[in-house]
């Protein structure tokens, strides 16, 4: 029997559009003259949030949300990063103090207060982790030198010098590079993508609308049929009724359904669009880049919603019996107090 929940691991390939520049920020790993608040001047001056002994360092992370979808445990997977660092000795000496992250709600005027408070009242060196569909404090920590890591799922990972995606830039401007994967992994699912159909629906938010105009450019680059790609669903209440959305999808190819319909949102929409297309009678792949997380599988309704669902992947699957992610999970139970508690991607992203 095959697995509810089907992935597809991330690989390299990418698309090179017109005159192509480097879309991850960290492009080059060196430092500019004047370094984060002083630091390169030789060692002189003090650098924020660095002292003889530690370093400080503080996050910014979605754990309440409007549709009760949270990140809450890319908080936990940090701390497990952190403690593990620390216990081999830090960095240069010195160890690393994580503050814990503030949640933004997926609010901009609260992502923007996270990061102010984070800068100018705690004085962190770094932000890390910032994991957010919205990301208002990007320019204020650019202005400041902060060294910012995160998901690179909105343009302001795309450019600046201090700002970094953990795996590069994915919804880069027009001129810079886009990931293929999963455009190319689901032409693998379907047997090719020449004459193939797919429909891309997300949140009327700013993560939604890069998405889709992201994925967009690569599923046509990359020989399918886009017939329908909309950022309309509500960011602020999950729908009630789907079926509004599900019917111009079943409708988009010419009054058929498309072949791959494509959700770039989070799993409390992703629940209600997967089951309703299913009992509309929908055939084809349904894909998504949010649910591998297989906590869902232990509730009947997830499960149902989720089963044969293709799920892209940015790192390691927990199946994997790899050193590295042997390590991973010895680090989250020892950050967890001891206890075994359920993996999902958002401790990984931490």
């Amino acid at each position: 029997m095959s697995r509810p929940i089907r992935t597809i691991a991330a690989a390299a390939a990418v698309l090179l559009f017109a005159t192509a520049t480097a879309c991850n920020s960290a492009s080059t790993g060196a430092s500019d003259n004047d370094g984060a608040n002083g630091a390169g001047k030789g060692g002189s001056g003090s650098v924020r949030g660095v002292s003889a002994g530690s370093i400080k360092v503080g996050g910014i992370v979605s754990m309440t949300t409007a549709s009760g979808y949270s990140k809450k445990d890319t908080d936990l997977g940090a701390k497990a990063r952190y403690d593990r660092a620390n216990a081999e000795g830090g960095v240069n000496g010195r160890k690393i103090d994580y503050l814990g992250a503030e949640d933004d709600g997926q609010d901009p005027a609260k992502n923007l207060a996270a990061a102010r408070k984070l800068v100018q009242r705690e004085k962190v060196f770094a932000v890390a982790p910032m994991s957010s569909v919205t990301f208002s404090g990007a320019d204020f920590l650019e202005q400041q030198k902060v060294p910012t890591f995160g998901w690179g799922t909105l343009p302001s990972f795309c450019g600046p010098k201090h700002i970094y995606g953990f795996n590069g830039c994915l919804v880069p401007m027009p001129g810079g590079t886009l990931n293929q994967t999963w455009p190319e992994g689901l032409g693998h699912v379907l047997g090719g993508t020449k004459g193939k159909s797919v429909a891309l629906l997300a949140n009327d938010n700013d993560a939604g609308k890069f998405g889709i105009r992201t994925f967009t450019q690569g599923f046509k680059a990359a020989g399918y049929k886009v017939s329908y790609a909309k950022a309309v669903v509500p960011a602020t209440s999950v729908p009630s009724d789907w079926s509004a959305y599900t019917k111009e999808i079943m409708r988009s190819d010419g009054g058929k359904a498309p072949d791959v319909v494509i959700s770039v949102m989070q799993t409390p929409y992703n629940i209600g669009l997967f089951t309703t297309l299913k009992r509309g009678g929908f055939k084809g792949v349904l894909s998504d880049p949010t649910d591998y997380d297989p906590g869902l599988l232990a509730k009947d309704a997830t499960r149902q919603a989720l089963d044969g669902v293709h799920v892209l992947v940015q790192f390691e699957p927990f199946e994997s019996d790899s050193a590295g992610m042997r390590q991973f999970k010895e680090d989250i139970r020892k950050a967890a107090g001891g206890k075994d508690v359920p993996l999902n991607m958002h401790m990984v992203l931490g």
